[in-house]
């Protein structure tokens, strides 16, 4: 094996796999005499299972895209609080919310002050984080992103001072995520994996994690979506968005997420499902750029000897997704913006194995319409 490059790894410092999981929180934390915990109105119902004996505050006024309000809104709420330990207890956006809360509550950082790499001070508070999704995996992660929605876009965040004490795994509290939010977020995942493997600044130890994680969708996505008490399928897929948290560190993400955002920011669809949407067409995109990591997640999803564009839509419209951004709500008029601010997100367009012209975007777009 030769590396490239060398990278670092981040992992939180202690993980907690299996059914059951959640209550190791308050086990892991006794001590901890105020907690916060940051949730949605999904998930508050889990709040009793993490096991804390302290005092709880909860904060679950999260949207499903958290932009910069909500932010001031938590960081007011931690200042009530003054917690000594905070709880991310929900998807994505709950987790990216709390590293940054527990990084920034006690200090005089502001966002702007935190943007982008390796500019935050330090956090002196714990940090748990409790995944009830598997999509993102932003409890094996050092990056946060909040919207902006002055400008449309994400404001990305990176440090190790982001990264949990605890991460908790625990594939009980995935049992209620209904069908199509099960499918949409496992491809989420998976595009992670994807987006890493194929990758310019791909690496052979994050290909490693990536290979385990799509071969993991290819696995049980389907099953967790037939079947969401289908333990087995439910833990994989936390392991599958587990793996894809961690490709995200060293190596991220390309165009598939960057042409998702839009779709987020501007037409608010939830992430994992704006991610679906374009995974297929990206992946097409890319295979000419590298077609043996390509080969490699056709075959681990069964699409071996098939025309990959409408095989890969076909195995996400097989776990119900609608993907026709038209039935979204999108209209003909607004994908030329889409492109443009997709094109313009070079930290991930850079990242892409093929260069992408704005008209390549726009025309991913007009074939997912």
């Amino acid at each position: 094996m030769t590396l490239a490059r060398n990278i670092t790894l981040h992992l939180p410092k202690r993980l907690e796999i299996g059914a059951g999981a959640v209550a190791m929180v308050g086990a892991w934390a006794p001590d901890a005499k105020n907690a916060l915990v940051l949730t949605t109105p999904h998930t508050v119902g889990f709040v009793e299972r993490l096991g804390l004996t302290g005092a709880i505050t909860i904060f679950d006024d999260i949207p499903g895209e958290p932009d910069i309000a909500c932010f001031d809104r938590a960081m007011a709420a931690a200042r009530a609080a003054r917690p000594d330990l905070v709880v991310g207890l929900g998807g994505g956006s709950v987790m990216d919310l709390a590293k940054l809360v527990a990084a920034m509550w006690d200090g005089d950082q502001t966002l702007a002050d935190v943007a982008g790499p390796n500019r935050v001070a330090g956090r002196n508070t714990r940090l748990a984080q409790v995944a009830t999704t598997a999509g993102t995996g932003s409890e094996a992660g050092i990056r946060a992103l909040i919207t902006d929605p002055g400008v449309g876009n994400k404001i990305a965040v990176e440090s190790p001072h982001l990264l949990a004490d605890l991460a908790v795994l625990d594939p009980e509290l995935t049992f209620t995520v209904p069908p199509a939010v099960t499918a949409a977020t496992g491809i989420d995942a998976m595009a992670h994996c994807v987006e890493a493997f194929t990758n310019r600044n791909a690496h052979p130890v994050i290909d490693g994690f990536a290979r385990m994680g799509i071969a993991l969708v290819g696995r049980y996505l389907a099953r967790a979506v037939r079947d969401g008490a289908d333990t087995e399928a439910r833990e994989g897929m936390m392991l599958a968005s587990f793996y894809g948290g961690i490709c995200l560190g060293p190596v991220n993400t390309a165009a598939g997420h960057a042409l998702s955002y839009p779709l987020g920011t501007l037409l608010h669809l939830p992430h994992g499902l704006a991610n679906a949407i374009i995974f297929p067409h990206v992946l097409a995109f890319n295979e000419s750029a590298v077609p043996e990591k390509t080969a490699e997640v056709a075959a681990a999803l069964g699409l071996s000897g098939q025309n990959l564009l409408p095989a890969a839509h076909g195995f996400c419209t097989g776990l119900g997704i609608e993907m026709r951004l038209s039935a979204h709500g999108a209209t003909a008029d607004q994908l030329a913006r889409f492109a443009g601010d997709a094109h313009a997100i070079r930290r991930l367009m850079d990242n892409n194995p093929r260069d992408m012209s704005v008209d390549d975007v726009l025309a991913i777009y007009h074939a997912a319409y």
